[in-house]
């Protein structure tokens, strides 16, 4: 899907979110990536290939008091 140089990191690549947004729906909440990708606001992800990342939540510790 990419035709600009360089050319961005695959859907296969550890980088791939760095890609170029090529249409974007924040109202929607995602975004649709040069490379395939579609990333949600929530930091989910889907692959090309219909594989599905799950949000990347973090893990917060709460201190007793």
């Amino acid at each position: 899907m990419c035709t600009h140089q360089p050319p961005c990191p695959t859907a296969d690549s550890t980088d791939h979110q760095t890609a170029v947004i090529v249409s974007a729906h924040p109202e929607q909440g995602w975004s649709l990536l040069c490379n395939g990708t579609i990333v949600f606001d929530d930091t989910g992800e889907l692959l090309p290939d219909g594989r599905v990342v799950g949000p990347r939540r973090e893990r917060r510790l709460l201190a007793a008091a």
